[in-house]
This record gives structure tokens, sequence and C-alpha cells, in this order.
């Protein structure tokens, strides 16, 4: 009875706030990711095109919100403090509100030699960084992800419940919500990252949900093991991650005007490119989104980037071609959509909520939700 209460009042909270404010007229999101991309670090074709794609999504009248499932960079690129500062810059020309969930460029991978890391040498038991002509380490913190999650939360989240763009939107961050609804998990609220709002009868989350593998296939740096910071942060995240996914759906549940879920990541669960061991770790996050999905009995549409191929799927049908990366789920409302990144022309994805439509779950719509490509000339 308690919880029930709490779930209440929060639900309660979030309309007082304008964060779960109830409205019946359509909203139009443009949704994209990985992006700009390069095939090196001198390379800035995308980064140079972004400020036109930017244009092109504040010049749709219809767009109201604009929805980054992350990777600021390739996997080719560095990580530095200088960079993440370049795509701020960028993205304080978009004049809706900006939503941004971290991909694992940004962070978890800044460890890699090729994003200005460093290589685990067996023969000195050490690491050897990657440093520019005057012995200067070339990433930021030396490509430690830790310290480079830290740094994209300072620059992009400076405000938890606070939106980014040119006008901003209120959402509710887990570094709002934890101290008060999850007292026992005190640690959820560094994730000032991950949040949840209501807008136009649907509830969207977004969680910090890495690519290639949750972060825990490979060692950093190719280390003979993880350290014990990386088994850390792996174990904490997944665990906010797997409440804050819990507490959306209950708040979905709970409210019967919801018509649908939005949740927002970069990680592409299904991706098979390095085979189903790097999407182990996935598995309880795939298990949460299906229990939950059918549970609820409302369409819900999950955005992600990560494998950069335009795909538009319900991976949870049981017939799914990949469907062996995580059997035995059957969950007909479900459906995933990749946006397309990495590539030039860029391209946005226009999705369109409306509330009173039904659609029937299909390559280009679903209960209340439709999108559509809008790739730049």
């Amino acid at each position: 009875m308690r919880k029930v209460l709490a779930l209440s009042a929060l639900a309660v909270a979030l309309t007082l706030s304008g964060v779960g404010a109830a409205s019946a007229k359509p909203l139009s999101v443009a949704v994209y990711g990985d992006s700009p991309y390069g095939v090196n670090p001198a390379d800035t074709a995308q980064f140079n095109a972004t400020p036109a794609f930017i244009a092109s999504v504040n010049a749709d009248p219809d767009v109201s919100l604009v929805l980054n499932v992350g990777d600021l960079h390739s996997g080719k690129q560095f990580c530095t403090q200088p960079y993440d500062q370049s795509i701020f810059d960028l993205w304080s020309q978009f004049r809706d509100p900006l939503v941004y969930t971290p991909g694992d460029n940004e962070w978890t991978d800044c460890h890699k030699k090729a994003q200005g890391g460093g290589l685990y040498n067996p023969t000195t038991n050490q690491i050897d960084y990657e440093v520019d002509a005057g012995g200067n380490p070339v990433g930021y913190a030396k490509g430690d992800p830790i310290a480079n999650l830290d740094l994209i939360r300072s620059m992009f989240f400076p405000h938890p419940g606070v939106t980014l763009g040119v006008r901003k939107q209120l959402v509710l961050s887990q570094a709002q919500s934890a101290p008060v609804f999850d007292r026992a998990h005190p640690g959820d609220a560094k994730y000032v990252e991950t949040v949840l709002w209501v807008q136009s009868g649907v509830l969207f989350v977004t969680i910090n949900l890495p690519g290639g593998s949750n972060n825990d296939a490979d060692p950093w740096y190719k280390a003979p093991a993880q350290t014990p910071a990386q088994q850390q942060e792996i174990a904490e995240r997944t665990g906010a991650d797997l409440r804050w996914l819990d507490l959306a759906f209950k708040l979905a549940k709970l409210d019967h005007g919801i018509k649908g879920v939005v949740v927002g990541a970069q990680a592409d669960m299904w991706d098979n490119e390095l085979g189903p061991a790097h999407e182990a770790g996935y598995e309880p996050f795939v298990q949460s989104l299906a229990s939950h999905t059918t549970e609820l009995g409302r369409p819900v549409l999950m955005f992600n980037g990560d494998s950069h191929i335009y795909l538009s799927d319900n991976p949870l049908s049981g017939s799914y071609s990949l469907d062996f990366i995580h059997p035995g789920y059957h969950v007909p409302n479900f459906h995933q959509v990749v946006v397309h990144g990495s590539t030039l022309p860029l391209e946005w994805l226009k999705l369109t909520v409306d509330p009173s439509a039904h659609h029937p779950n299909g390559p280009s719509a679903f209960g209340p939700f439709s999108w559509e490509r809008q790739i730049q000339p």
C-alpha cells in the first residue's frame, strides 16, 4: 500500500510540475543518433553538415521536441573535452527542447586506442596511452570511461530535470526522483541522464544503455580482465536502469490515460555484429521490457541507434530473424526502430504521436505512433 501511495504521489507531482501535463494534441518529435561521425579524427564532413541538419529540424513547423539516442562521434575519433564542447555548442542551435541519452562512443569506448585511450602492454603490465607529438595524452582523462561519463554529465546535464535546446522543457530525472522514491538505492541519484516525462498521452523514458555489450564483454584497454571499477560501473548502472524502467512502467500502468510508452536508448540489443556473447549483457533489459510491455498491454515503441542502419521491426515477436540472440519471447505490442546514422546524407526520423490513433503494428506506424525518415539533400 505504501508503494502505491508513493507512486500516486509521484504521478501527481509529475502533473503539477508540468512533466506529466496531460494533452490530447498530436506531437511531432525529431529522433536521431550516431551523428556526426568521421572515419578518423580529422574527418569533419558530417560535423560541418550538422548546422544545416539542425536547421532542417528547426524549419519543420510540426516538430516541438528532439530526441537524440547517443554517439556524438564515431569509434575512430578521439574522446576529448573540446570535441564534446563543440557538439554542445552545435546543439545550442536547436530551437526545440532536446533530450539526449549518452552512447558508447562518448564514454564507454573512450578507453580504446582508436578513440584516444590506450592499449594494455603484456610485457610491462601497464597501459600504453595514446599521446600527441608533445607526449600529452590524446584522450580526455587518458580515455577513462567513468571520467568521460562524468564529463558528459557535467556538460550536457548541468541542471537535473531540464532539457537542452533554446526552448527548454521539464522532465523528471532519476537524480531528482531517487532520493525521494527509491531511498534503498541512493546511488541512483547520480544518473542525471536518465529521464522520463509524459506528453500527448504518451510516457517517454530514456536509459543510459551503451551499445556494443553494455560495457561488460571487453575489459577496458584490452587488459587481461575487468578492473573492479568496470565491474562496479556495470552493476550499478544496470541496476539503476532496470529500476528506472520499473518506475516508468508502473507510472504508465497507474495512469489509464497513457496510450503508450516510448523508450529511448543507444544500444541495439539485437545487433549480431560481434556475436551473441556481446549481446548477453542486455538480457536483463530485454526481459524487463518484455515483461513490462506484456503487463502494460499497450503499445511500446523503442528507439535506438548503435547499429547505424535504419530498421523497423518487432524483435520480440517470436519470429524475428535474430530471435536466437534473445529467444523465448512473444510480445506483439512491442516495436523497435533503429535510427539511421553514421553516413552522409544526415537524416532524422519524424515521429508523430496522435493520442486518438490506433495503428496496427506495422513498419511505419503502431498504436498512437507513426514515423517517417527525413533524409537531407
